[in-house]
């Protein structure tokens, strides 16, 4: 066990080491809601996965491949080639996995909620009002989700109503509506 951690904290592995350290405080920290899975990894040409995945599939693999290399080469003229091979093997490791879960995360059905600012909703509560609502808005794409939503001033809405979205309040985690008239 003691060749273990000699090997893992010990140059070249160590820079990996401290690497994974920082991709386990990342997922603490998405557990615990602080951070989202959000964006892809285009810029890495590893992308419709989120970044966090993938860079933690590539940090961990690139770790192991370091790992095992430090222990084959055991302090040669090569030890200085290990962490460049490794990073080099651990991208094609992780562009493998990434292919067949890229399947998981369809990028057409990103939606982040500014996408509904500016839309027509139904209000399908009895009321909304400043304090209490919630409404039924269609995404682009044909799929419906109901949000929760608040009226400005002294406007209420009645169930079936039909309200337009103009802003979304991050803190509140709702969206602000006023009363929509067709003309049609």
């Amino acid at each position: 066990m003691t060749d273990f951690f000699t090997i893992a904290l010990g140059f070249p592995t160590v820079i990996f080491s401290f690497l994974l350290v920082v991709v386990a405080a990342y997922w603490l920290t998405v557990i615990t809601g602080l951070f989202e899975l959000e964006d892809d990894a285009t810029w890495l040409g590893l992308g419709g996965v989120p970044a966090g995945i993938t860079l933690s599939l590539l940090i961990a693999f690139a770790w192991l491949l370091c790992l095992i290399g430090s222990v084959v080469v055991a302090g040669g003229g090569l030890l200085i080639a290990v962490p460049f091979a490794a990073a080099a093997g651990a991208w094609f490791a992780v562009r493998g996995l990434v292919v067949p879960l890229r399947r998981l995360f369809p990028e057409g059905d990103r939606h982040s909620r500014g996408d509904f600012v500016g839309q027509m909703c139904v209000i399908r509560t009895g009321t909304a009002t400043p304090d209490f609502g919630q409404a039924e808005v269609t995404a682009a794409d044909g799929s419906s989700a109901v949000v929760q939503v608040r009226t400005t001033g002294q406007d209420r809405l009645a169930r079936g109503q039909n309200a337009l979205i103009f802003d979304y309040d991050k803190d509140g985690e709702f969206f602000w509506v006023m009363p929509y008239e067709s003309e049609h």
